[in-house]
């Protein structure tokens, strides 16, 4: 049964610096405001998980190597600031090369293997984005 409230972030242009289909490691730049935002939810008891979508990987602009390399790097920086990611989710996904997936934001996908894996309560839980299309599962 769900139970515990998370904190879901966005990944590029929330947690991180945009460097637009993100490939090396050495770009990835923690932005202040939700690297803080990582440190009071963990000191408050709430996991935080990151979803985000990866077109980039079905456009061939990024490998899958390279996005768990900038994920494992993400992770470190929030790390370093006190904070802690209990899980990241990604969409690998582009409608128009691979074809509809239910994990795309602003689907529902990524919020729901959370919640199973995790035991999330959806309906407690908080959004930070910077996309407002993003935000609609909210």
């Amino acid at each position: 049964m769900s139970t515990r409230p998370a904190l879901f972030i966005d990944r590029d242009g929330t947690l991180i610096a945009d460097a637009h289909y993100l490939s090396d490691v050495q770009l990835v730049q923690l932005l202040p405001a939700t690297g803080a935002a990582t440190q009071l939810a963990r000191s408050a008891g709430v996991p935080v998980i990151i979803v985000t979508n990866q077109s980039g990987i079905a456009r061939g602009l990024i490998t899958p190597a390279q996005y768990e390399a900038t994920r494992e790097r993400t992770t470190a920086l929030v790390e370093s600031v006190g904070g802690a990611i209990l899980a990241t989710y990604h969409c690998p996904h582009l409608p128009d090369v691979t074809g509809a997936c239910d994990c795309r934001k602003p689907g529902l996908g990524m919020y729901h293997q959370a919640s199973r894996e995790h035991g999330i309560d959806l309906t407690r839980s908080a959004y930070i984005g910077d996309r407002w299309r993003d935000a609609q599962p909210a």
